[in-house]
C-alpha cells in the first residue's frame, strides 16, 4: 500500500507579515529600509547660521555704526567725541554739498525718464520674433555684464580731450577746439549720465521683456478690433499691464542715480569732478571718508542724510504703488 502524503501544516510564524503589523519585523531591521528621523528644531537655524553672521557682521553693525558715528566728530585712526547735531549743522555751510546735491537731482531727472521708457521700446522691438533678432538682443544686453572699470576706461579714452571723438571732429573740420568732456562740469555729468544710460539699457530692458510676457495678447486683440492704433494700444494695453514694473524700474533707477558711483569716479580720474568738485553725494562721502586723516563723523553724517534722501523717493513710489490703476 501506498503511503498517504498529508500537506504539511505551514507554520503561521513563517507567513509574511504586511509592514507595521505586529508581527513585522522593525524598519531598521528590513533589509534595505531607510529610516526617515525628523531633524531637530536647531537644524535649520544651523544652516543659516553662516548667512546670519554674514549679514550682521557686514550689513547691520556698519549700518548701525555709521548712524553713531554720524553724531561724532570720529576720525579713521582715533576715536571720536559725541558732537550732537553739529556734523548736520555744517552741512549747512557746505558749497560742496549743496554742488552734489544739485548734480544728484540733475542725473535723476534725466536718468528716470530715459530709462523707464527707452528700455521699454526696445523691449516692444526685441519682443518680436523675427530673424536675428536674437543678435540684437545680445548686443543690447552686452553692456550690462560688462565690468564698470573697464567701460568707464573706455569712455574716457573717448571723450579725452585727445580722444577718438574730438580727434574724428577735428578732422573732419566739425570742431577747431577739443569739446571738455571731462574738464567742463555739465559735460562732465552729461556724459556720465550717457554712459550710465547705456549701460543701463539692457538690464531694464530685459526686466520689461518678463513683464510683457504677461500682457494677455486677447487684449491687444480686442483693442485692435474696437479700431484701437499702436500708440492707443501702448498706453492703453500695454502701459497699464507693465505698471508694477515700471514702478520697479522706477525705484532701482532712482536708487542707482542718487547712489551713482563708478561711472564719476572713472571719468573724473578719482577727483570727484571738475577742480576737485563732488559731482555727486556718494562722491562727497568718498572723498571726506578716504585717506588716513579722513573725517568719518561728517562722512557718516552725509551717508545718512543720503539714506533719507534716497527713502523719499522710495515711499513715494510705495504710495503709487497702492494705487489701483
Amino acid at each position: 500500500m501506498s503511503k498517504l502524503k498529508t500537506p504539511l501544516r505551514q507554520d503561521s510564524s513563517s507567513k509574511p507579515h504586511p509592514p507595521g503589523s505586529a508581527g513585522s519585523p522593525p524598519a531598521g531591521d528590513r533589509p534595505g529600509a531607510v529610516l526617515v528621523r525628523t531633524h531637530a528644531w536647531f537644524t535649520p537655524w544651523l544652516l543659516c547660521l553662516p548667512a546670519i553672521v554674514f549679514l550682521l557682521v557686514f550689513n547691520v553693525w556698519p549700518a548701525l555704526n555709521g548712524w553713531v558715528l554720524a553724531f561724532t566728530n570720529a576720525k579713521l585712526l582715533t576715536g571720536g567725541e559725541f558732537t550732537g547735531l553739529e556734523n548736520f549743522g555744517q552741512m549747512l555751510d557746505d558749497e560742496q554739498l549743496a554742488s552734489a546735491l544739485l548734480n544728484a537731482v540733475v542725473y535723476l531727472a534725466v536718468c528716470l525718464p530715459v530709462l523707464l521708457l527707452l528700455p521699454l521700446g526696445l523691449a516692444l522691438l526685441v519682443e518680436k520674433k523675427l530673424p536675428g533678432i536674437t543678435f540684437f538682443r545680445t548686443v543690447f544686453y552686452t553692456p550690462v555684464v560688462a565690468s564698470a572699470v573697464v567701460v568707464g576706461l573706455i569712455w574716457t579714452w573717448l571723450l579725452d580731450d585727445n580722444g577718438a571723438i574730438n580727434s574724428m571732429a577735428k578732422s573732419l573740420g566739425f570742431i577747431s577746439d577739443s569739446i571738455p568732456f571731462l574738464t567742463d562740469r555739465w559735460l562732465v555729468i552729461l556724459s556720465a549720465i550717457t554712459l550710465t544710460i547705456w549701460k543701463g539699457l539692457g538690464y531694464y530692458m530685459v526686466i520689461y521683456l518678463s513683464a510683457l510676457g504677461s500682457v494677455p495678447p486677447e487684449l491687444h486683440e480686442a483693442a485692435a478690433v474696437d479700431g484701437a492704433g499702436a500708440w492707443r494700444r501702448f498706453w492703453a494695453v500695454t502701459v497699464p499691464g507693465v505698471r508694477n514694473t515700471m514702478l520697479l524700474v522706477a525705484v532701482l533707477i532712482t536708487v542707482g542715480a542718487l547712489r551713482v558711483f563708478s561711472e564719476l569716479y572713472i571719468l573724473t580720474n578719482g577727483t570727484g569732478g571738475v577742480g576737485g568738485d563732488a559731482s555727486s553725494v556718494v562722491m562727497l562721502i568718498q572723498m571726506y571718508a578716504r585717506g588716513f586723516s579722513g573725517n568719518l563723523g561728517y562722512a557718516s553724517a552725509l551717508s545718512l542724510l543720503l539714506f533719507f534722501i534716497t527713502l523719499g523717493p522710495l515711499l513715494v513710489l510705495a504710495r503709487l504703488n497702492r494705487v489701483k490703476p
